[in-house]
């Protein structure tokens, strides 16, 4: 089903547009415009995406929500746009384009539907990591058919007994002539039993971060299984399983970089996933905050509309400065990151922190406005606000963000 709109029928309310035409017009107010600031060519490649959101993805963002369908069809369309490996190189099949393009697009895209989009957006840092990090046979084998989405994958990183504590991985990988025999579990896989491609970290030396190593298996390998469907708050467009690993045989030839270089591999691929999640986390705010704007102008109590009341224009007002400040820190994220500046794992944190803490308050404040209207499922407000729950605590917890910001101002 699609989005009913802002309002309901009701003696004090008369139908509103449905998300997706909200979506489609593109009403934006000059001082959210997501556009400032970009150059000619970002503009043009935000409108694909926003135009693809408005098509594809709102009109059926509902329906993948409430019956968790895991939209591959409408991904594989977004690839031939080459949404399916943004920033991997060209001559693998990639758009190679910056990290600030792709903050562009997946704010762009995060509109029509931010739980698929959040799973593009990882897709996208399982081929870039296979892309940086892999060799020239590595990178032709795997990348061309990621970047198509003719296969999709997943990161493996998080565990059972080690979630905020990566380095504590369990998962071992013992060394047997040209394979390696995997054992162990990861937990909370994105994609987990539906996608193709796993980009796993796991143990082949000593304790710590310097004993991880990063393999790459893919589906149908013998002693790889998945665990039940999770049933989640949000993010119901995407499956998430276990993954398990039983004297798993993968080839040393799968591994990315040498022995021991896993944990760093893992943690640069989530500098960037930190961003693209603090993308969509901006795509859900600034439609949520559209969606009040319309509410505010239609709903009328006490004999004149909401958009006349002092304490929610400031609230509004709130919202809007919120999200400018939001998409200005993680625009500036991508951009210190592009350029490998020392600061940018800082700046990456702050930036998801910040961004993934605000937006979460402007899509709750945008259900507050609503009223009871925003609790019910047939206003797409309460599910951008479901959504971008998880995205306080996925890709490091934002309590790990506070550590690493503080830590790079403690050690200067």
């Amino acid at each position: 089903m699609a989005w009913r709109g802002c309002s309901r029928l009701g003696a004090q309310l008369r139908r509103g547009p449905g998300w997706p035409q909200v979506l489609g017009r593109r009403r934006i107010v000059s001082c959210i415009d997501p556009s400032t600031g970009l150059t000619e060519e970002q503009k043009e490649f935000q409108k694909v995406a926003f135009d693809f959101a408005a098509k594809e993805m709102a009109p059926h963002m509902a329906e993948w929500d409430e019956k968790e369908i895991f939209p591959v069809e409408t991904m594989r369309k977004a690839a031939q746009l080459g949404f399916g490996g943004i920033y991997v190189k060209p001559d693998v099949g990639g758009s190679g384009l910056s990290r600030l393009d792709t903050s562009v697009i997946f704010e762009a895209l995060s509109t029509g539907c931010t739980s698929t989009t959040a799973y593009l957006s990882i897709h996208n840092m399982c081929a870039w990591m296979i892309d940086t990090f892999g060799n020239e046979e590595q990178r032709h084998k795997f990348c061309p058919s990621l970047c198509s989405m003719e296969k999709l994958a997943s990161y493996c990183l998080t565990e059972p007994g080690s979630g905020s504590d990566a380095a504590s991985l369990i998962t071992s990988a013992k060394r047997k002539g040209d394979t390696y025999v995997l054992n162990g579990s990861k937990a909370f896989i994105s994609g987990g039993g539906d996608t193709d491609v796993y980009v796993v970290m796991c143990r082949t030396g000593g304790s710590g971060p310097k004993g991880i190593s990063c393999l790459v298996l893919e589906k149908g390998t013998p002693g790889l299984s998945f665990g039940k469907k999770e049933r989640k708050v949000g993010w119901n467009s995407q499956p998430t399983r276990a993954v398990i690993f039983e004297d798993c045989a993968v080839p040393v030839a799968n591994r990315l970089g040498a022995e021991g270089q896993g944990f760093g591999i893992a943690m640069k691929g989530l500098n960037g996933g930190r961003i693209n999640i603090a993308s969509c986390s901006l795509g859900a705010a600034h439609a949520s905050v559209l969606l009040a704007q319309d509410h505010l102008t239609i709903r009328k109590q006490f004999g004149e509309s909401l958009a006349s009341n002092q304490y929610l224009q400031f609230r509004l007002a709130e919202m809007a400065t919120r999200l400018v400040a939001a998409r200005l820190m993680v625009r500036n994220a991508a951009q210190a990151l592009q350029e490998e500046r020392e600061d940018a794992i800082a700046l990456c944190a702050m930036a998801k922190l910040f961004a993934t803490d605000e937006c979460f308050t402007i899509c709750n404040q945008a259900l507050q406005m609503h009223g009871g209207y925003g609790y019910l499922k047939d206003y797409a407000v309460q599910q951008f606000m479901r959504d971008i729950r998880v995205h306080q605590i996925l890709e490091g917890t934002n309590e790990v963000m506070r550590m690493i910001v503080a830590r790079s101002l403690l050690q200067e």
